[in-house]
């Protein structure tokens, strides 16, 4: 996924995380990258980012019914979204976060679709669908709403609702 594109994608779930926070659905912040700017060869102005720390999530919250949430943004502009994408940190708060009864997932752009994935499903793909990577046909139960922001707690299917 380009930088330009994954911006992009966050910036739509930050939208529908600011309304469901003015209904009164869910609080929802986006997780701060943490980094450090190195600047090499002072003269000439040269800065580096260097990342401090594996990533956590993209975005934490609690839903009004007092669950906590959190995922991870990704997004592919081809027809296969692989498991890799999401790193062995994040994997393993999304599964602490899963295991205590909380709602845990990705919310997945593949193309111009758009998804809430639960962990169960994400982190398990091989189990589910014999490899590493989904299209947007395997995952179309866990479609949502989209109309220039991603509606990540508002299923198509009438799936059961996280919040």
């Amino acid at each position: 996924m380009s930088n330009g594109r994954g911006r992009l994608h966050e910036a739509m779930i930050e939208g529908a995380c600011r309304a469901y926070q003015t209904k009164g659905r869910a609080y929802i912040l986006k997780v701060p990258e943490p980094f450090r700017v190195i600047t090499k060869n002072r003269g000439r102005g040269i800065a580096t980012v260097q990342f401090t720390a594996h990533a956590q999530p993209d975005f934490v919250g609690v839903l009004k019914d007092g669950r906590a949430i959190a995922f991870e943004a990704k997004h592919t502009d081809t027809d296969k979204l692989h498991q890799r994408v999401v790193t062995p940190t994040q994997a393993a708060a999304l599964q602490k976060i899963s295991d205590l009864g909380g709602i845990a997932g990705v919310v997945a752009g593949i193309g111009d679709e758009y998804f809430f994935i639960p962990w169960e499903i994400f982190g398990n793909m091989k189990r589910y669908y014999g490899r590493q990577y989904v299209t947007a046909a395997d995952v179309d139960e866990y479609k949502v709403k989209f109309d220039g922001v991603i509606w990540f707690l508002d299923y198509m299917n009438k799936k059961k609702q996280g919040g």
